[in-house]
């Protein structure tokens, strides 16, 4: 299982500048990480970096690590506009770039931008479309944005769906993964989520948002509450081993600081 980190909750938290968001970077891609992720947030009480804008800046100072988004919220966006930057972020990332979206699940991100929360999934599979057409080369309204060859088709497609009966058997069949949260979905749903998608031929599994602490107090995993890693490193061990005995091809730790020490022990927890 290949172990991804994201720093949207290390402290101190909403901080952005060029050396924070280079450092973590690198940081991440030293310690051994897989991949770095990156969040979408805009009315949550303080500024998250453009995550697209992001994880460009983390490419261009790493080498190898995988760099994506979990996720952004499509129906935020004009489809035409995000189809343009999406493929301007997977030429600048070399072939490292996994976008992972989703209709978005908190209103005041809707009630910033003034658009309709109500509509939102229907508004996601709409530009969904209207994007992969862009992306191939097609024309939406007579126009085309002529992609270059080595973007044409666009990134790995990741839909992030934390309990859906509808998205997650799409995500499966249709898309190149499914992304399920571990702070949002329940350790039930991760179980019967992760049934349906290879039921259905899925390919790539991904659990993000995994809240994690090894020098905190040990805090039992029950079914009906999320799936962490609160606890110490022996049991954080088991932990993620039936995360990985599930099936799931990724966990992306959502990690409280950026001591280099605890962030290798994290990595450490699977081998």
């Amino acid at each position: 299982m290949r172990i991804g980190v994201s720093f949207i909750g290390a402290k101190p938290t909403g901080v952005v500048t060029r050396e924070r968001m280079t450092e973590d970077a690198s940081l991440a891609e030293s310690i051994g990480f897989d991949s770095l992720w990156f969040f979408d947030a805009l009315g949550r009480g303080m500024m998250l970096p453009d995550p697209l804008i992001a994880l460009t800046v983390a490419a261009l100072v790493t080498e190898h690590i995988e760099v994506g988004t979990c996720i952004l919220q499509v129906p935020l966006r004009r489809p035409a506009e995000l189809a343009q930057r999406v493929l301007t972020a997977q030429a600048a990332t070399d072939g490292r770039f996994a976008f992972g979206v989703g209709a978005g699940s908190t209103r005041t991100d809707f009630t910033l931008t003034g658009v309709d929360f109500a509509s939102r999934m229907q508004a996601m599979d709409e530009s969904i479309q209207t994007m992969r057409k862009l992306w191939r080369g097609e024309q939406i309204n007579g126009v085309s944005l002529h992609p270059p060859a080595n973007v044409r088709g666009g990134p790995p497609l990741l839909i992030g769906s934390w309990s859906g009966a509808q998205w997650i058997p799409r995500a499966a069949r249709e898309f190149d993964g499914w992304i399920a949260s571990g702070a949002r979905s329940s350790v039930s749903a991760l179980h019967s989520g992760i049934e349906v998608f290879r039921r259905e031929g899925g390919k790539r599994a991904i659990v993000t948002n995994i809240p994690c602490h090894l020098n905190a107090a040990s805090e039992p995993l029950t079914d009906d509450g999320p799936f962490h890693v609160r606890c110490g490193e022996s049991e954080g061990r088991e932990r993620m081993a039936r995360l990985a005995e599930l099936g799931y091809d990724d966990a992306v730790f959502m990690v409280p600081d950026r001591d280099p020490k605890h962030l290798q022990r994290l990595r450490d927890l699977v081998t």
